[in-house]
This record gives structure tokens, C-alpha cells and sequence, in this order.
């Protein structure tokens, strides 16, 4: 969310940025296996999504855009070929397995970032005034 956050506020490449260096943080900080760059790679491109979606317009139809973008290409395709490169597993049967929580987030996310921007756009109107 704090990528998200970003993108409204401040647009795609500060949301690129945060989205990167967060991952990169995370994995340094907190390492769950090895560090392997695609996945930053595409953690930087998740947030210039958000903030090519949603910098200063967030419609309903914005953010189903960017939640769709990110979930079956960068989440569906780009990591699942990551995940392929790193373990050695067959690409297939990782994407047959990957589909589901990607429908899942898909409709989790139109969700949480509806409410979200709702709530970033009453605390700027607030802060405008």
C-alpha cells in the first residue's frame, strides 16, 4: 500500500522508486531466500503503474486498470517466469497454480485501493482548503 500511496500523491516515478527500493530493503532486511533482482524489477514497475493510473485521477475504472496490469502481467507473467528462472520450475504449471490468488488479489485490491483513494483524495481536499 505505501507504493500506492506514492503513486496518488506524488505519481509514477516517486511510486517506482518507493516500489524498488522497498523491495530491495525488504529483502535485505528481512531475506526469505536468495535476492534475486527481477523481483525489484518488477516491484519498480508495479509502482510506475500505480502512478501512471492513478496520479491525480483515480476512477473506478483507473484503478480496475492498474490492479489488471499489475496482477496478470507484472504479478501473472513477470513473476511467475522469476519464480521459473529462480527455482527451475516449469513455467506452465507455476501459471496454472498462480491463476487463482491472482483472481483473488484482483478483486482484493479494486476493493482496499477503491476505499483508499477515497480516503487520500478526502485528506487532500482537506489539506488544499
Amino acid at each position: 500500500m505505501p507504493v500506492v500511496v506514492a503513486a496518488v500523491l506524488y505519481g509514477a516515478v516517486p511510486a517506482a522508486i518507493v516500489g524498488g527500493l522497498g523491495d530491495f530493503l525488504g529483502a535485505i532486511m528481512f531475506p526469505i531466500g536468495p535476492y534475486f533482482p527481477g523481483f525489484t524489477l518488477t516491484a519498480a514497475l508495479t509502482g510506475l503503474v500505480w502512478g501512471v493510473f492513478l496520479h491525480k485521477r483515480q476512477t473506478m475504472a483507473r484503478i480496475g486498470g492498474a490492479v489488471a496490469v499489475n496482477q496478470l502481467v507484472l504479478s501473472l507473467l513477470l513473476n511467475t517466469l522469476w519464480i521459473s528462472v529462480l527455482y527451475g520450475a516449469p513455467y506452465g504449471s507455476l501459471f496454472l497454480t498462480r491463476t487463482i490468488s491472482t483472481a483473488v488479489m484482483i478483486a482484493v485490491q479494486v476493493v482496499t485501493i477503491g476505499l483508499m483513494t477515497k480516503v487520500l483524495g478526502h485528506f487532500g481536499r482537506k489539506a488544499a482548503v
